[in-house]
């Protein structure tokens, strides 16, 4: 009989076996593919991130999805990004296709309006950011950049 709320102990212990495999796994192949493959530098990392993240998901959850099956998409999205990081430092297009530039948001104390509308960053975002870097007040700061990674830099103007 089917439950929903227990279906055995085979599928437990396939969730513990696999988990544990699947996390070594993981581990080790992020630790030969370097520290680049976890990096926030820009969208493409983050998209890689969050796939790792979903396909150990599935490999845990989903009976259909063998544990080599799991470690090969691994091995697959870890190679996609090297390949990706690799001649994005060696060709410009391919960086200018994988990569944002920073965008000025606010300069001298003034909002740039256009900049901040097209980067959908409200001037809350900004103050909050400034505070977060002990500035309360938006005249004391230098420049406000949105970076590749969607953080927000505040620099404070020399006092």
């Amino acid at each position: 009989m089917n439950s929903m709320f227990f279906d055995g102990w085979a599928p437990l212990i396939r969730t513990v076996v696999v988990g544990v495999l699947a996390y070594v796994a993981l581990v080790v192949i992020l630790r030969t593919t370097g520290k680049r493959t976890l990096s926030k530098l820009n969208a493409f990392d983050l998209i890689v991130t969050v796939s790792l993240g979903s396909t150990l998901a599935t490999i845990l959850v989903s009976k259909e999805v063998a544990l080599v099956q799991g470690v090969l998409a691994f091995l697959l999205l870890c190679l996609m990004q090297y390949i990706v990081t690799w001649a994005s430092v060696r060709s410009a297009f391919v960086r200018g296709f994988v990569k944002s530039e920073p965008q000025l948001l606010l300069h001298n104390g003034t909002p740039i309006d256009a900049a901040m509308k097209s980067q959908r960053v409200t001037i809350d975002e900004i103050e909050a950011a400034a505070r977060s870097e002990g500035i309360d007040d938006l005249a004391a700061v230098r420049s406000a950049i949105l970076e590749t990674n969607g953080t927000l830099s505040i620099i404070a103007t020399k006092e």
